[in-house]
């Protein structure tokens, strides 16, 4: 193939949602993370370098290396938790438990654990988290019509109609209606931008029990629970079949290495992942792992421009974020309900799995997808024990 099919539109633009989404979502819980770790501005722009640079580099090299769409992301459940469990922590402490977590993620990788639970987990169950991990993306797009009707509403027709006509470039043409609209609406509201390359700040780790058990283990189970898990889920939903042993172990090794620099913790990701998998991005699976490269270059970029890109992306109107993200994971929920529902035996069991994860509800600092994981499991395990039904008519 020649070099014109590394700059399909399809590509580019899933490239560019994916971290679009990622960093506008989730990028206000890292600043408070850092700040509740005394963080001034610097270091906070430090961590953000790190974390950019981080994804960005192990995107391209597994993407490249599998030739699959496989993304990495920050842990933001694990963020959510530093904003809390950092209070009164000193940072080099603090640094020193990212360390930690880090090497706990590559001993999970390394000896194979993580692959061993992954074999027992229910094709319908897997797909059914993954559809309650990205349905608040869609419920998210239809709420802000409540507030911005006229732009996203224009945004969804004309995903609707470009769809059909021009499929491979639907989701670029939205996204920049969306921008045009809302610059013809006022609603681009520029932030103080301007260009400058970030510089990273070594911070020498420290170890202590106290930020061991209150920052270190929390953030490793949730990192693994709550994103490592829906990060395996989507590839494998998508009929990838990357090793996830290996995936583990180098997120485990990015964190290692940065952590010094603020990267807390990296983990596979779901939602960034299956923007960059859906057939809109290319009818070709094989191909799709092209808007993963193109993902991992703007996510550098992040990383590199950090002090610059984060006025520019708050200067983008959360109704334009939130329909795109909407949007382009349609087709993702779509085959995920299809895969989760397909049985009618384990049906009630999905279906529950899919409203407890959809439900965001937090418990003991862990995320819901882990827990609609767990209540689906469980309620498909009493299913297959009490029912009369043979086991083997079930599965």
């Amino acid at each position: 193939m020649g070099i014109n099919h590394w700059f399909k539109p399809a590509h580019i633009s899933a490239g560019f949602i994916a971290p679009l989404v990622g960093y506008t979502s989730s990028a206000a819980i890292i600043f408070q993370a850092a700040n509740s770790a005394g963080a001034n501005d610097a270091m906070v722009t430090s961590w953000f370098w790190a974390l950019g640079v981080g994804m960005g580099l192990s995107t391209l090299g597994l993407s490249w290396f599998y030739k699959q769409p496989i993304l990495t992301a920050w842990s933001t459940p694990g963020a959510a938790i530093l904003v809390t469990s950092l209070a009164g922590v000193p940072f080099a402490e603090a640094i020193g438990a990212f360390v930690a977590c880090s090497a706990l993620i590559i001993l999970v990788g390394i000896t194979g654990w993580f692959d061993r639970i992954m074999s027992y987990l229910p094709k319908s169950i897997a797909a059914a988290m993954l559809a309650g991990i990205l349905m608040p993306f869609a419920i998210h797009m239809i709420l802000s019509l409540q507030t911005q009707l006229t732009l996203v509403l224009l945004m969804m027709v004309a995903f609707f109609v470009s769809r059909v006509i021009w499929p491979k470039t639907a989701v670029m043409f939205t996204l920049l209606l969306g921008f045009l609209v809302a610059a013809t609406q006022d609603l681009i509201i520029w932030q103080d931008v301007s260009l400058h390359v970030s510089s990273p700040i070594w911070t020498t780790p420290q170890w202590s029990w106290s930020a061991t058990i209150g920052v270190t283990i929390p953030l490793f189970i949730v990192t693994m629970a709550s994103q490592n898990v829906p990060g395996i889920v989507v590839l494998r939903s998508h009929d990838y079949d990357a090793p996830a042993a290996p995936l583990i172990t180098w997120t485990g090794i990015t964190g290692f290495v940065l952590a010094p620099f603020g990267g807390f913790a990296f983990n596979l990701s779901a939602i960034m992942a299956a923007i960059c998998m859906g057939k809109d991005v290319d009818t070709d699976p094989t191909q799709r792992y092209r808007s993963a490269i193109w993902a991992g270059l703007f996510i550098i970029a992040t990383g590199v421009l950090a002090g610059s890109l984060t006025g520019l992306f708050n200067s983008m109107p959360q109704a334009v974020v939130v329909t795109i993200a909407g949007l382009a994971l349609l087709g993702t929920i779509s085959s995920s309900l299809n895969t989760a529902l397909a049985l009618e035996a384990e049906r009630i069991p999905a279906l529950i799995t899919l409203i407890a994860t959809a439900s965001g509800v937090v418990i003991w600092g862990i995320g819901s997808a882990f827990w609609g994981l767990i209540l689906g499991f469980i309620a498909l395990l009493i299913q297959r024990t009490l029912s009369p039904t043979p086991a083997s008519k079930l599965s």
